[in-house]
Parts: C-alpha cells; structure tokens; sequence
C-alpha cells in the first residue's frame, strides 16, 4: 500500500527558528541512533518514520556510523525516501553526521578534511540523495586544527553537498572558535547538537551563553537521558532494558539515589497531568533556548506520547524551583 501522509501534519506539530538562520525546526525531531540498523526489524521501523512524519516531525537525524552495522540506518532511510518519502522530500530537513570511527586506516575517523568529505559522500550515497539539509561534525578533534575540519565543513557546502553545517559535543570554548572561523568563511554555524536533559546539564555552564550570543540553534540528544527519564526505571532495572545491553547506558549509572530522584520528578509530572518523559522533553524546551530536542523509539506509541510534551510546555516558578531540588538533592 503507497503511504499519504496525514494531511493535518502540521496541524499541531510546533516549530522554533534555529538561531538566527531563516530554518525552523520541529521541537521534536526523530533520531535513527538506535532500532533502525540493519539487525533490528525493518516494519516497525518504517511505522515509526510514517507516524514521525504523520505528526509534523519533519527533521530525522542520522550519522555515518548509525547501526549497527554502521551504515545501516542512513540505508534504511534511503529505502523509506524511496518508497514513502520522496514525494515530501522539500518538506523534509534530513541530517547526517561524521566524526567517529567509520572505515579502517588512518582516513576513517576523526575531523580531517579528507574523512569529512569522504564520509558525506558516502552518506549520500546510501540514502540516495543529492544534499542533506544539515552535516554535522560528530565529536571535537583533539589531533587535527579546528581551522581544518571548519574549512571542510564551508567546503560541503560550497559544494552542495550540505545547506547548514553543525557540530556536536563541542565545549564552549572550541564552539566560540569554531563561530569565528565559520563566520570569517562566510559559512555560519547554524546548530550545536550537545546532550542535555534534567540529569545532564553541562551546557548551562557557558555553551548556551556562546550559542545565544552568536545567533547559533542548539538540538538536545539524549533529552530523556538513555530512558531514564521515562517509566521504565521508577523500579529499579526491568530486563530487556538498554542499561541491561551494556551499549549506551550502564547499570552503573542507576543507583538508589537516581531512582528516588526520578519517582520524586515523577510525582510532580502528575500535578502537571504529564508522564516524566514528556515533562522531560518539556524542561528541556523550557524558556526557548533550546530549538528543539532529538528523541528516540522502540515503538509509535513512544513517539506520540512524546509529542504530547507539546500541550503543556509552561513551568510556573515553584514547579522549576521544585525541579532544581530535587536534582540537587
């Protein structure tokens, strides 16, 4: 059956101008990070795509190396272009990412130009496009002159081979440098993907002040923090579960301490008529310094309780203040 996307799309959906570029975003958007390799199921894969889209979430998120095997995510997107999305393709804002290790030998991770540029091509290949609306760079490179891996970025896009460029992970510092040479190429930042949510808040200390000042858009990964900002972990570790797999969350992470914290910020999600997960994604949105926050999912039913986050986005001083203790706690 050929999909048609919903027609009242973008009925509900909420978009929010990405620093001082003439680009909105969605203030969801979907990330293929996890459950989109070529070793999980490909139909529910496509289900949460077409529900994505079907919701107003037009940004899906993707990197070089997404999988597993890496690779394999940015080619099941090129299938779902092909098959579901192509007829919205101008509707759609597709971002890609490279940064980490890739291909073996000296050229296949990092922040070279000759990775960089290699690695996009690659990207476009597998998801059959001609551009992608946003190339990030992954990670900072502690080895190869930031001024190299910004004049690749410029590079990209004087090519066509990207409309805005973005980076990832960078502390404030590198991010201040990384605007002054974009800005002196003519190619200015457009993004900064950090992690961030309510049990990581390192970017408060310095990064949204450069990001503000400078007129850049920031899109937070990891806003529910792995899961733990969900139901899952009100009791402790249930089986199956990511902390349980070893890959991305440790069960380290999961003590006593951050359970009560969680069943306490529980509590006051309910006064709020809200699961944790959207009063997470909500904090996160919170006073509009952040453009929009990058979820995840297992399961459509996972992404439209998250868009649900959207109906109640206000925090009144005492429930912020209640917050802050709790985390501090």
């Amino acid at each position: 059956m050929v999909y048609v996307a919903a027609d009242n799309r973008y009925e509900h959906m909420q978009y929010r101008r990405s620093g001082h570029s003439g680009l909105k975003l969605p203030l969801i958007s979907f990330g293929l990070w996890h459950n989109f390799g070529g070793v999980d199921a490909r139909e529910t894969g496509k289900e949460m795509i077409r529900k994505a889209f079907d919701l107003g979430i037009t940004h899906f998120d993707l990197a070089n190396n997404y999988g597993p095997p890496p690779g394999s995510a940015e080619e099941f997107f090129g299938e779902m272009l092909k098959t579901d999305l192509a007829p919205y393709r101008d509707e759609l804002i597709i971002s890609s990412k490279a940064g980490y290790k890739m291909w073996h030998g000296p050229y296949g991770d990092w922040g070279s130009k000759k990775y960089l540029v290699s690695s996009l091509d690659q990207s476009l290949k597998r998801m059959g496009l001609e551009y992608v609306d946003v190339f990030y760079h992954h990670r900072p490179d502690p080895d190869t002159p930031l001024e190299e891996t910004m004049y690749a970025l410029d590079l990209l896009v004087r090519q066509g081979k990207a409309l805005y460029i973005g980076i990832s992970s960078y502390d404030a510092k590198q991010t201040s440098e990384a605007v002054k040479i974009l800005n002196d190429l003519g190619t200015p930042l457009f993004i900064h993907q950090p992690a961030y949510s309510m049990l990581n808040r390192w970017i408060e200390d310095g990064l949204q002040k450069v990001l503000e000042e400078n007129g850049v858009g920031s899109i937070a990964f990891v806003p529910l923090a792995q899961g733990l900002l969900t139901s899952k972990y009100l009791n402790g570790i249930p089986t199956g579960s990511r902390a349980t797999k070893g890959t991305s969350l440790s069960q380290e992470e999961i003590t006593d301490a951050t359970i009560s914290k969680l069943n306490q910020l529980n509590e006051l999600a309910k006064t709020r008529n809200q699961s944790l997960a959207q009063m997470s994604l909500a904090w996160v949105l919170r006073e509009e310094k952040v453009t929009s926050a990058l979820i995840g999912a297992s399961k459509v039913e996972q992404i439209e309780e998250n868009v649900k986050a959207l109906d109640h986005l206000a925090f009144s001083k005492s429930e912020l203040e209640t917050i802050d203790r709790i985390l501090t706690s």
